[in-house]
């Protein structure tokens, strides 16, 4: 078994970590459970990252980009992608198929374990509790959305539905919650019929919007990794 870096054998590390984090928790799997789950040395993880920690660090990034990708690309394969109903069923959609990104949304301590209360984790970094304000100012002025409503209400509401689509199935019995699609579906049609201005509201400019909020995140995230590398 060769031991020298690749990008494809760091590809498998991550996924052995998510698989184990998810499953386990951070605090229970170890560096030697996901040398054999990824089918790589122990000593061979260490050429990649220098410890548990920085491990999940690459994993959340590359989680965040990948959960940020897969929404943009379902907005713009959408004629009406730029609505409000129809960009938050993308995100929601793209959320639920994260498992990574689903359980940093809740604070999962089952998952992200004593990660969650280190000083300088990535975990606390990810926070972004004035986003989705600033996103719903950006569609106001765009046309996108209602002028009258308040944004920070408004964003609070919508972050109570991205939490809640994540975190009912553990309180809830499965067979009462309706399949992923309708509620998607449902949870659209709410946002449309009570955001959208009266006038429609302007659907390419909500697609702009995504597109500029893809790419200064995906800035924001080449920072990260630049800071964190240099740190290792």
């Amino acid at each position: 078994m060769s031991d020298k870096p690749t990008a494809e054998r760091e590809q498998q590390l991550l996924n052995a970590a998510a698989k184990l984090f998810t499953h386990y928790g951070f605090d229970k799997a170890t560096v030697s459970d996901i040398a054999i789950e990824a089918g790589i040395s122990k000593g061979a993880v260490y050429l990649h990252f220098e410890s548990k920690d920085a491990l999940l660090d690459a994993l959340i990034l590359r989680e965040m980009q990948a959960y940020a990708r897969s929404w943009v690309e379902a907005v713009e394969a959408e004629p009406n992608g730029g609505s409000i109903g129809a960009m938050y069923r993308c995100a929601l959609r793209a959320l639920h198929a994260n498992a990574v990104m689903a359980a940093l949304l809740r604070r999962d301590a089952r998952v992200f374990g004593q990660a969650l209360r280190k000083p300088g984790s990535l975990l606390l970094a990810a926070r972004s509790g004035t986003s989705r304000k600033e996103f719903v100012r950006a569609m106001q002025d765009a046309g996108a959305i209602r002028r009258d409503v308040d944004p920070v209400v408004t964003a609070h509401l919508l972050n109570m539905l991205s939490y809640g689509l994540v975190s009912m199935s553990q309180i809830m019995d499965s067979q009462e919650i309706p399949p992923l699609d309708a509620l998607l579906e449902g949870i659209a049609d709410l946002l449309d019929r009570a955001l959208t201005p009266a006038d429609g509201g302007n659907n390419q400019a909500g697609k702009a919007i995504v597109r500029k909020l893809f790419e200064a995140g995906a800035k924001r995230l080449a920072k990260v990794r630049q800071v964190r590398v240099a740190k290792s």
